[in-house]
């Protein structure tokens, strides 16, 4: 970034970290900021079907030229670096990219999200107005830790003297938390859960009460309250809340889309969503149950997931289980899946791939609905597989 000139020096910035619902924070934020009349940038990874969605000026995806244009910049960068023996990876160029982005077309405010942790994310180059750490859970033990500490460590480090954090945590993980804001010096604002109240769950919204406050959020699960509730706060820190921003929460948190969570696809008995950790998929099932009943499962998940948990608490939703492996270097192998899921499932089907399993489960469901789940490459192959389908017909 110093050879771009220090694009973050002066870009205002929300950061937001932790290991469920951080994209979903981001949109809320973002949402609210558009109506109340804000020029945003927001990143956040990974995209789904086009990397173009990494990146959104005031919250449509940047477009090819503009991509091309600034990547073709950072390209010259890190060419001059890597002949320096300096290698950037990928998600490195992405934000980097964002940043210099925001920057060039003079954004109000960007609501950066990070990659993987937060301590060493490259992400942590930016100078934040307020941070956000969202729900902790198990995640990435490979490069976090084995231990909810472990992880911990790693989130807290987008904390930053001075400049206030939200959460939304346990007592445990809110002990630890404070003692890393008392350490960096910077106020912990923690939303109290019992102020939080799903009055109703919905296809396609969740109405809440968060204190005093009715709110309907235009995104379904009890998740999504919890999610609104540190948005809310996180608006709260920058200082034209009182002024301009809190007369649009109402409109900002209505109207917010954010694809691929507990999203039923308009005309087709499909839901599509991205949950991969044990404390998303326990919240997944629990907001299936509510709103659909029972469903068919489509599942396909990434290696470094803890695969038997998640199999286990998606199972009892299902009638029926298809597996398949999604097309991604990192995914777990079906067959591993398969021999999880069947533990807690006695009707389980081994597939060659996402689409076909979404193909069987369509033509075997009845009147029940079928979800697809797993990770973000899952719901990619089935998005793929239904504009062929669509295509053909």
């Amino acid at each position: 970034m110093s050879r771009l000139d220090n694009p973050q020096s002066d870009l205002r910035a929300v950061h937001v970290a932790g290991s469920d619902g951080k994209g979903s924070v981001c949109a809320m934020i973002e949402s609210v900021l558009k109506e109340s009349g804000f020029h945003t940038g927001m990143f956040t990874s990974p995209h789904i079907l086009k990397i173009n969605e990494c990146i959104r000026i005031d919250g449509e995806p940047v477009s090819d030229a503009d991509l091309i244009f600034v990547l073709s910049k950072i390209r010259s960068v890190s060419d001059d670096m890597e002949a320096e023996g300096v290698y950037c990876t990928q998600f490195e160029i992405l934000a980097a990219t964002a940043i210099q982005l925001f920057s060039s077309v003079s954004c109000d405010i960007a609501i950066m999200e990070t990659g993987m942790g937060g301590r060493y994310d490259c992400t942590s180059i930016i100078n934040p107005d307020v941070t956000v750490i969202n729900n902790i859970s198990m995640e990435h033990t490979g490069f976090l830790g084995q231990t909810l500490e472990e992880i911990v460590f790693h989130k807290a480090g987008i904390m930053k003297p001075g400049v206030p954090c939200v959460t939304l945590n346990d007592e445990k993980i809110t002990g630890i938390l404070e003692k890393y804001s008392r350490e960096t010096g910077c106020r912990l604002i923690c939303v109290n859960e019992d102020d939080i109240r799903v009055v109703s769950c919905r296809p396609d919204s969740t109405e809440i009460m968060y204190r005093d406050s009715a709110f309907t959020v235009g995104l379904p699960g009890h998740m999504q309250a919890r999610n609104a509730a540190v948005a809310v706060e996180a608006l709260k820190c920058l200082p034209e809340f009182a002024e301009t921003i809190e007369e649009h929460l109402f409109d900002g948190l209505r109207n917010v889309y954010w694809p691929c969570r507990m999203q039923k696809l308009m005309g087709m008995p499909v839901i599509l969503d991205v949950t991969h950790t044990e404390a998303g998929a326990l919240y997944l099932r629990r907001d299936i149950e509510e709103i659909y009943g029972k469903i068919i499962l489509v599942i396909g998940l990434l290696s470094d997931k803890n695969i038997e948990r998640i199999a286990e608490i998606l199972s009892e939703a299902a009638e029926k289980v298809f597996v398949a492996s999604p097309d991604s270097p990192r995914a777990a192998p079906a067959g591993d899946v398969f021999a999880a899921v069947s533990r807690y499932h006695d009707d389980v089907t081994l597939c060659n791939s996402v689409g076909e399993a979404i193909g069987k489960a369509l033509d075997i469901r009845n009147d029940t609905d079928v979800l697809v789940t797993g990770s973000f490459r899952t719901a990619e192959d089935a998005l793929k597989w239904i504009q062929n389908a669509y295509a053909r017909s």
